[in-house]
């Protein structure tokens, strides 16, 4: 049991050096990432304008000026939400419009009953949360000097409700196939995300599921490689940009750490 001790405490000598060195720009990379999948959305809304609202027509015979609304909603909803994250101003209300956004379109698009799309849909929420959680952190550093009466109470459970979030994720990515490499993959990926949702050597499972999935994402989802005339490209897009706003919700838990409720927390009190 030495040997692969001495390998885990290496690891994390190494993780804790690349965060520390990245400490000033990850939150910055984090929000990028998480917010990518609703400038994407939003920008599609803006340059795809009349079929966005025809397509809500038709779905849902509700009429030109309700199917206009919802394509307006959507767009000014997504790009001012990911300009007031990215300005770190008024994070709360921020994320809260996006929150909207995701469960307006969880019906709309009538997610909730496909379960891969709605799992996605829950990984990006805790994703969100991680964003709250973080600017409550953050907020909280500007009275550094001012006494506490306890811990962050909200910020802690912020971190839980967003691990646990973010574990359906790599549901959606399991995939049943006899072969050695998806085997591992599945493997490997699971382990690290229950590793992640308990808070056990979070940083270095967040940083090491980072790695995974950005693997995964750019040969599985390579959007750019399939020709704009093909409907397979936009499924792709949308994909890949969802799982790198998780990827960006895991560089939170990386910078942010696993929270009061979890076994790294415990571990001190040992």
């Amino acid at each position: 049991m030495q040997i692969p001790n001495e390998y885990v405490a290496t690891a994390e000598d190494v993780a804790d050096q690349v965060i520390r060195k990245g400490k000033n720009v990850l939150p910055t990379v984090a929000r990028l990432c998480l917010i990518s999948t609703f400038l994407e959305d939003g920008l599609r809304m803006w340059f795809q304008w009349s079929e966005q609202r025809d397509y809500m027509d038709m779905s849902w015979g509700c009429g030109k000026f309700l199917a206009t609304m919802f394509v307006i909603v959507n767009l000014f909803g997504q790009l001012g939400g990911c300009v007031m994250v990215l300005g770190r101003w008024k994070v709360d209300i921020a994320c809260g419009v996006l929150f909207f956004i995701v469960v307006l379109q969880t019906f709309a698009y009538s997610i909730l009953w496909d379960m891969q799309f709605l799992l996605r849909n829950l990984a990006l929420i805790g994703a969100l949360l991680l964003v709250v959680a973080e600017a409550r952190a953050e907020g909280r550093s500007l009275f550094a000097g001012v006494p506490s009466l306890g811990e962050n109470k909200p910020k802690t459970y912020l971190q839980l409700a967003g691990r646990i979030l973010l574990a359906f994720m790599f549901i959606t990515l399991l995939r049943f196939e006899v072969s050695f490499l998806q085997i591992v993959q599945d493997l490997l990926g699971s382990i690290l995300m229950i590793l992640v949702t308990v808070g056990y050597r979070t940083k270095l499972s967040a940083l090491m599921l980072v790695l995974v999935l950005s693997v995964l994402n750019l040969y599985h989802n390579a959007w750019w490689a399939v020709p704009t005339y093909k409907p397979l490209r936009d499924f792709l897009k949308y994909d890949f940009f969802q799982t790198l706003s998780v990827i960006g919700g895991l560089l939170m838990i990386v910078y942010l750490g696993p929270g009061g409720v979890s076994m790294d927390e415990h571990k001190k009190k040992w």
